[in-house]
């Protein structure tokens, strides 16, 4: 007997296995209970991290905030330094406001030499463009040349890319010479419409100024990149077409903008009154002018021909009209242009003007414009050379030299496509070249102004033509239509709406499409999350098939930074679609399973107004973000969640599916 019992207590034997586990049935059955306490505590103590948060900052603060950074960029840098004694504090806030102080420190003699062979090269072609863009302006020659002083020298200091070239430009040209004349007709009275060109120039100014120091930028945005390329390029055809006039030598043109009404009024002038004689010298030197990009794009050595072409024509043409006296035969000539530097314009600002309204309006528009051709020429040469310019002290910059120009018998100024990638190819070192180039049109307005008066007006006419093929992107239109339709619906509507109605409808027409996105983008889609296989993971289900979903559990994310009035009913009725038609059919093929629980993913919500709050009503939400559980609060809101507030989508998943959770 008693060995029997020795081998039942011995070691391995049942009896001894069953009193053995026994202890350990009852201590694993504790630590189980005290894990589940644990993650109800757990879970209950998460929750209070979410509900608890301190309040975010204030609108007023971010406010605040936002004008200090933006008007003071450099207030903590200067105030660190306030104890220091001598120049530094000063010369620091000077460094923010002119960055040629910064990079002319490291400027060599060898920089100079590039900058001053980029300079005479790019003033080769300024000096004959400014003088066509002015006349497209409807302004006199002069102004062109004017525009190319002032504002290179301000931007020169102020500005932080090193390829851009400042001036007057065709598309800019263009939108003055479309709208102004609805206010001031510059045929019957010159003078009173140069004023209001000028004093749409203080006003583009000033709204650039405006943009850079309160960093409204993003305004420029609304103008989209699609719509500025088809903007671009029905603006060149316009333009294109509006130069016939000069090749033609046509008296009476049209004023309106639009290709049926240009074409029309090319076709009258054709039967009645035109001169071969213009029409062959204009169309010889655009064959050069091409001919001479042809061969510089071939050869990359030869950059520098393309680049005088411009002015060899002008001179050449000069000379054969003086020598052969074509004046006299009906070819036009330039004449008289005003030799000397810019005279001051501060007393032609018209701020009594009846139509102050509108003036102030065309130079919003001038100025956006301008500031988006000007930072996509900036930025393209910028990511090029491998630096960055910085956006706001750009306009900052575009600003001001807008301003002194209007005070100084200069129109609107910004960056050129083609005399930027000019500058580009002659290799330029800094913004030196501008400044070199703004010398060397000083210099041809105190001299060489006299030799100007025999040029041929289709000369100029052909320059403009010639710059025009560099605003058309083909490539770019093609790739637009490929990634977005909808953006390539913004490039057409711009597109048609400058070559078949006018400049003002072409961009109401790319803003208004752009608007129309943004609204699409605010009605966004949901998305159904599941797990990724052996992870804590969730993913859109479409985006990755290999996900599994977790029924009964519907776990629902809204594609969107913002729920509110806009689109509140539509992810609501989403959410209700979802939770009551099912999903998938059943593993016997009986219909599809019914949701019974809904999880909201609120990870990409950053804020929500009273609409979307009432769609959060009895559902269980994730990770919802300072602003969102801030506002929950606010609207009393929190009470009703309970305690169905999780970190993270696993955590909800695994308490709403677990019985002994659910309770929680």
């Amino acid at each position: 007997m008693s060995g029997e019992r020795e081998q039942e207590n011995a070691p391995g034997s049942p009896k001894h296995f069953n009193q053995t586990m026994a202890p350990l049935d009852i201590e694993s059955n504790t630590a189980a209970q005290e894990m589940l306490d644990h993650e109800k505590n757990g879970h209950a103590d998460r929750a209070q991290w979410v509900l608890n948060a301190p309040e975010p900052p204030s609108i007023w603060r971010e406010l605040k905030d936002c004008i200090s950074e933006s008007l003071l960029p450099q207030c903590s840098n200067f105030l660190s330094s306030r104890n220091q004694h001598g120049y530094k504090p000063v010369l620091s806030v000077l460094r923010a406001i002119f960055p040629i102080i910064t990079w002319s420190r490291n400027y060599k003699a060898t920089k100079f030499k590039n900058d001053l062979l980029a300079g005479l090269t790019l003033a080769s072609l300024c000096i004959p463009q400014g003088i066509g863009y002015a006349t497209l302006a409807k302004l006199d020659p002069q102004y062109g040349l004017y525009t190319s002083v002032i504002p290179p020298l301000i931007y020169a200091v102020m500005g932080t890319s090193r390829e851009i070239a400042i001036g007057p430009v065709a598309v800019v040209s263009l939108l003055l010479s479309s709208m102004i004349p609805k206010v001031q007709d510059p045929e019957a009275n010159p003078i009173a419409y140069r004023n209001l060109v000028l004093t749409t120039t203080f006003f583009a100014g000033i709204f650039q100024s405006a943009f850079g120091l309160f960093r409204l930028g993003f305004l420029v945005d609304f103008l989209s990149h699609a719509a500025i390329v088809g903007f671009m390029a029905g603006a060149a055809i316009v333009i294109g077409l509006q130069q016939l006039k000069g090749l033609l030598a046509i008296t009476h043109f049209t004023n309106k903008t639009d290709v049926i009404s240009v074409l029309k009024a090319t076709w009258i002038s054709v039967h009645h009154s035109w001169n071969p004689h213009n029409f062959i010298l204009g169309c010889s030197f655009l064959s050069f002018i091409l001919s001479a990009r042809f061969v510089g794009k071939r050869n990359k050595k030869l950059f520098w021909l393309p680049a005088i072409a411009p002015l060899v024509s002008v001179a050449l043409s000069t000379l054969i009209v003086f020598l052969t006296r074509a004046d006299k035969h009906g070819v036009k000539i330039i004449k008289h242009i005003q030799r000397g530097l810019n005279p001051s314009s501060v007393h032609q600002l018209q701020f009594n003007d009846p139509h102050i309204g509108q003036v102030a309006k065309i130079g919003l528009i001038v100025a956006v414009v301008a500031l988006t051709e000007a930072t996509a020429v900036g930025r393209s040469f910028a990511s090029i050379k491998g630096y960055h310019i910085d956006g706001n002290k750009e306009m900052v910059a575009m600003g001001i030299m807008n301003i002194a120009g209007s005070f100084s018998s200069c129109y609107v100024a910004t960056g050129s496509f083609s005399r930027s990638a000019v500058n580009f190819s002659a290799g330029c070192e800094t913004a030196v070249s501008n400044i070199v180039m703004s010398i060397t049109v000083i210099i041809c307005l105190e001299f060489f102004t006299r030799l100007l008066y025999f040029t041929p007006i289709a000369i100029l006419a052909s320059i403009i033509i010639s710059a025009l093929p560099g605003l058309i992107d083909l490539n770019e239109i093609y790739k637009i239509w490929k990634v977005d339709k909808l953006d390539f619906l913004a490039c057409t509507g711009a597109f048609f709406g400058v070559l078949f109605a006018s400049v003002e409808i072409g961009l109401l027409a790319a803003v208004t499409i752009s608007f129309v996105k943004i609204i699409i983008s605010i009605r966004p889609g949901t998305e159904i999350l599941g797990r990724l296989p052996g992870t804590d993971t969730f993913c859109d289900v479409d985006q990755y098939p290999m996900a599994i979903k977790t029924p009964p559990a519907l776990i629902i994310r809204v594609k969107s930074g913002f729920l509110c009035f806009a689109n509140a009913n539509f992810v609501k009725e989403n959410i209700m679609k979802w939770a009551t038609e099912g999903d998938e059919k059943d593993t016997k093929g009986n219909g599809k399973k019914t949701f019974q629980l809904v999880i909201l993913d609120m990870s990409n919500l950053t804020n929500v107004d009273i609409a979307g709050i009432a769609c959060l009503e009895e559902l269980p939400i994730t990770n919802p973000r300072w602003q969102v559980i801030h506002k929950l609060k606010l609207a009393n809101f929190v009470g009703k969640l309970g305690e169905r507030v999780y970190l993270s989508v696993g955590e909800a998943v695994d308490a709403c599916l677990n019985p002994k959770m659910a309770a929680i």
